[in-house]
């Protein structure tokens, strides 16, 4: 399959490292300009060097802003006031006993994983369904669904990903517009690493831990083992794509399969 981008301008939150790095990646290699997003301008000038080394001639945008603040947003709209195709990458994740979240972890868990979503949405909707074009996609996660014990305001975050792809896939229906959440399973980064050696012996050799983790802490999934950022990236650079014109409203799993699916 040709996926070609060629002429559209990206977007990707949360791209200076992770599964928004690898989004980002594959997006320029199918020639989009991708613009690279983060809080930290050294950071985001980091990974802007890499990509371009990694894909040689690749257009790229720094757009160092907190998108989690209004304030930050209208920074970022300032150097970007449109965009073809919306990746909402951005997230945090962290495993805390369910009577310990506070009021402002929760508030924190949704204001960055998902305010920060829904406010880029209602700023570069209205633009695309102007042009008669655009995606729109949300990064989801398995618990959106298989809510995690040992983190849930995480999974809260994620499940209302779910509800708000759908809900802006109604609004943008007719206009060219497609909206979709792609649901990750549990996915090898560096962040990732350090969670699951918070959950499993920290002195065990990576691999072991990993399939300890995944033995007792995700035993739903098929893979039984972490899926590669660049496996996630394959997907959203699909429907970020004109060959992904009827997708739209859809939860597209890339979760390494689960043992008894519930989900569609």
């Amino acid at each position: 399959m040709q996926l070609d981008l060629s002429g559209r301008t990206a977007l990707v939150t949360g791209s200076t490292q992770g599964i928004g790095y690898s989004i980002a990646q594959g997006l320029a290699r199918a020639g989009a300009r991708v613009a690279i997003n983060g809080r930290i301008p050294e950071r985001v000038d980091e990974a802007v060097q890499r990509i371009q080394q990694d894909v040689p001639g690749a257009e790229t945008v720094a757009a160092a802003a907190d998108v989690t603040t209004e304030a930050g947003t209208a920074d970022l709209l300032k150097v970007l006031p449109r965009v073809d195709v919306l990746i909402n990458n951005l997230g945090i994740f962290g495993a805390q006993p369910a009577m310990e979240i506070t009021d402002e972890d929760w508030r924190r868990y949704f204001e960055v994983n998902v305010l920060a979503a829904l406010r880029l949405t209602r700023s570069y909707l209205p633009g695309m369904a102007g042009e008669g074009w655009g995606r729109i996609q949300y990064i989801a996660s398995d618990s959106a669904v298989v809510i995690p014990a040992e983190m849930i305001h995480y999974g809260m975050s994620k499940t209302a990903l779910l509800a708000a792809s759908r809900g802006f896939a109604k609004e943008a229906a007719g206009t060219g517009v497609t909206v979709n959440s792609v649901i990750a399973g549990p996915t090898h980064t560096g962040g990732v690493e350090k969670f699951v050696y918070e959950l499993v012996d920290s002195s065990l050799p990576w691999d072991e831990a990993q399939r300890r983790f995944m033995r007792e802490h995700r035993p739903q999934s098929l893979l039984q083992r972490l899926i590669e950022p660049e496996e996630i990236a394959n997907m959203v650079v699909y429907l970020s794509s004109p060959l992904a014109s009827a997708t739209t409203g859809a939860a597209v799993r890339v979760d390494g399969g689960y043992v008894d699916s519930i989900l569609p």
